[in-house]
């Protein structure tokens, strides 16, 4: 699926045919459902903000199951990818969300710039801090280092009412150090300064913090300069590794 004069290619609302997807989900929501404990699952909805139900799986347990699920199973296509991720963030329990965001990072390089409106329906889809800042770092990032086309979506993202859009935005470039665009890093700082939201304040001042550990003396001179724009919070978690 082809970049398109104005982006990228419409949605794939349906997950397509994939025997292999058949598979993954038939064993994985057997080997979830058996490990599930009722009592944790209370525990991780109330933790993350009652915004999905839980099957109660630690971490370890389902990367564990995950491995099991997974054993034996071919190298996936973008149908495949698309397809496990599309029917698991059909199933309530995040845990299956969860699993869906491991296998795209574990497959990022089977994916085409096509992707990216799956990328995004995911990211807009039962959003939380979750699911979407791992999609924005090794999802969405890898696409756009992948095909460089794609920082014109990111443009667009930017600007976007939903406030998950634009944190993926900000925080697509979070793995790439030097390889940091940094001119549109801060651009897009500057940008969404004034976002009332917790979690775009937050993700400004994360991704400013991330690329510190590339360029410190680049970020001090960008907050010292944008320091009455940039609220209190992405000013702390900017500078908190390096100092005023």
């Amino acid at each position: 699926m082809g970049v398109t004069a104005s982006g990228m290619s419409g949605d794939r609302s349906e997950p397509p045919h994939s025997a292999l997807a058949d598979t993954v989900l038939e064993r994985l929501t057997a080997a979830y459902a058996a490990g599930a404990d009722p009592q944790r699952a209370e525990s991780a909805r109330a933790y993350m903000k009652d915004v999905a139900p839980f099957l109660g799986l630690t971490t370890p347990d389902r990367r564990a199951l995950s491995r099991t699920v997974l054993a034996g199973t071919p190298r996936p296509d973008e149908a495949d990818c698309t397809a496990v991720a599309l029917r698991c963030w059909r199933l309530p329990e995040r845990e299956y969300q969860y699993f869906a965001v491991d296998y795209l990072r574990r497959n990022v390089r089977c994916l085409s710039s096509g992707f990216l409106p799956v990328a995004r329906r995911l990211v807009s889809t039962v959003p939380w801090w979750d699911t979407v800042d791992l999609l924005a770092c090794h999802v969405v990032g890898g696409l756009v280092a992948a095909d460089p086309r794609l920082r014109a979506d990111m443009d667009r993202w930017i600007e976007d009412d939903d406030l998950w859009i634009a944190r993926t935005a900000l925080l697509h470039q979070l793995r790439y150090k030097e390889a940091t665009d940094t001119e549109r890093l801060f651009a897009y700082c500057v940008r969404r300064s004034g976002h009332p939201d917790f979690f775009v304040r937050k993700a400004i001042g994360w991704c400013l913090r991330e690329y510190a550990k590339t360029d410190p003396a680049a970020v001090r001179e960008f907050v010292a300069r944008e320091r009455d724009r940039l609220s209190p919070l992405s000013v702390r978690e900017a500078l908190k590794n390096i100092g005023p």
